[in-house]
């Protein structure tokens, strides 16, 4: 009888399926189990409307079931879905899903990740130098886009009237 409690105890085994668990794709680790389309969205500066295109021109080229998992790719798929990451206008997307148009130093590109972050401070540091409003306002911390800072947007210890301490002889 305890023969039979150990084997109704044992867990049971389910075949191993072939899945890579982590897929690193444009410098993230991604979840193997989710569809492309969801993963890619985790990378920064890929936004769902940009997933879908690269999905769907992906999906074209390589010929795969639309619901594919992200762990199910092989070596070679992964570094072509990659490259159509940090390229996509080389792939047929359209320029105006790209995150950095017009801008003087470069063409038309569409930045991930680090490469995004540092751009932004970039950005962000020329604006202080040139001591613009945007600017003067990001150095000293506060809203740039317009927002009210009368009473929302408060950070950091109060500033208000402070009580005196008792004094003797002062009659309170």
């Amino acid at each position: 009888m305890a023969e039979e409690e150990k084997k109704k105890k044992a867990p049971v085994e389910e075949p191993e399926e072939d899945i890579r668990h982590i897929v690193r794709i444009a410098g993230k680790d991604l979840d193997g189990k989710m569809p492309i389309g969801i993963a890619i969205t985790r990378v920064k500066g890929i936004n769902p409307n940009l997933a879908s295109s690269i999905t769907k021109t992906f999906i074209a080229a390589e010929g795969i079931p639309a619901k594919t998992r992200i762990g199910d790719l092989t070596e070679k798929q992964s570094d072509k879905l990659q490259e159509i990451i940090i390229d996509p206008v080389k792939h047929g997307i359209p320029k105006w899903q790209m995150n950095r148009r017009k801008t003087e130093k470069m063409a038309d590109k569409h930045l991930t990740g680090h490469d995004l972050d540092f751009a932004v401070k970039g950005n962000i540091d020329a604006e202080k130098k040139s001591r613009s409003n945007r600017g003067v306002r990001h150095s000293l911390g506060l809203t740039v886009r317009g927002q009210r800072t009368r009473t929302s947007g408060r950070k950091g210890t109060t500033v208000g009237v402070t009580r005196r301490k008792n004094v003797k002889g002062s009659g309170k």
